[in-house]
């Protein structure tokens, strides 16, 4: 640090990333490394879409601040680093004086430190989840099916509060064994079996099968892009998301009549970092609801195993959702006010065949 200029940039509280004209990252601040998990010599000299994965048209964004020589400010971006959900940021991008073609990026997470304090990657919470399956599966669903059945003996010979309260306890015993078998599907998920697929063919599944069951009480809407190509996914691990969504937007709703809006498009501005290079996810999927929206304490953790709004609700719906879409190398993020609550799932194209 021998300059004020090295003193205020390793100062700065936010994240902040020096993109050369190759849209290369050329330096991070300490803040950055932070937000990144990576020290500033592994991430300098990568192109930036291989280290962030940012949800809005940030190439025409950087061609417009070079272009124009003006800053240019985009507010409730989603930005990770493909490894992590989303944290929505307002993100500031500026041209370099005397540095034609350098740009500063600065993000302003919302929350930043108690969001890093308080969150799991996608895969350690599913692993929590796994290991607890290993250990509780046995140990409690036996005891808990004995205990059940000397309820209902007991049941036989009683009758009145006495009888309501083996009722209960079988009623209860149950409830737990349900838990238990759905902390459990986190360790039965086989990998998928990827192949092209319709995305609109499984919502349309996922719609029928929701109107006649869970959903009955609910208009649903669609809004599709029919010019949308496959993508690259396992049919049914991906229905059981799209199920998994529809069932939150109606349980969100009560016993009210709501809407559910579902809406597909095509958009190029996310690209995610995987292990063979970084892939672009175009083909997104909303689940839109007019329901009360993601109560404040939990809106930042609502993927997290054992998060829920509901009462006797287990949490784990969301969970298993987003262990399938990282499974798919595919994004996820929520966006919650009161009267509208969007999901928004980014999935790959199916490659061509050659």
């Amino acid at each position: 640090m021998n300059t004020f200029h090295d003193m205020l940039w390793l100062s700065l509280p936010i994240p902040a990333f020096l993109i050369d004209p190759g849209d290369v990252i050329a330096e991070v601040n300490p803040a950055a490394e932070s937000f990144l998990n990576a020290s500033v010599r592994s991430v300098r000299g990568a192109p930036l879409f291989d280290i962030l994965a940012i949800d809005s048209p940030i190439d025409d964004a950087f061609r417009r601040v070079r272009q124009d020589q003006s800053s240019l400010f985009m507010n409730n971006v989603d930005v990770g680093t493909g490894n992590t959900r989303p944290v929505r940021s307002n993100v500031q991008i500026a041209p370099m004086t005397g540095m034609p073609g350098f740009v500063l990026v600065l993000m302003e997470p919302r929350g930043l430190a108690d969001r890093l304090g308080r969150s799991f990657s996608v895969k350690s919470s599913a692993n929590s989840a796994i290991g607890m399956a290993e250990m509780l599966a046995h140990e409690i669903k036996n005891p808990l099916a004995g205990i059940t059945g000397a309820a209902q003996l007991l049941s036989m010979g009683l009758a009145g509060d006495d009888l309501e309260l083996t009722d209960l306890i079988v009623s209860e015993s149950r409830r737990i064994v349900k838990l238990l078998e759905q902390v459990e599907q986190f360790g039965n998920l086989r990998p998928p079996e990827r192949r092209a697929v319709n995305v609109h063919d499984l919502l349309d599944r996922a719609r029928k099968s929701a109107m006649i069951g869970f959903a009955a009480h609910m208009s649903i809407v669609e809004d599709y892009d029919p010019s949308l190509p496959s993508t690259h996914v396992d049919g049914d691990q991906m229905l059981q998301v799209f199920l998994n969504l529809l069932k939150n937007a109606a349980e969100a709703a009560g016993d009210t009549k709501g809407t559910i809006r579902i809406r597909t498009f095509y958009e190029m501005s996310l690209r995610l970092r995987r292990k063979d290079g970084t892939g672009s996810l175009p083909l997104q999927v909303e689940i839109i609801d007019d329901g009360p929206g993601l109560p404040p304490e939990i809106a930042q953790d609502v993927f997290d195993p054992f998060i829920s709004s509901r009462e006797n609700g287990t949490g784990l719906g969301l969970a298993l959702v987003i262990k399938i879409i990282s499974d798919h190398d595919g994004w996820i993020s929520v966006d919650s006010v009161p009267g509208r609550t969007v999901f928004r799932i980014s999935l790959p194209v199916a490659p061509k065949e050659d």
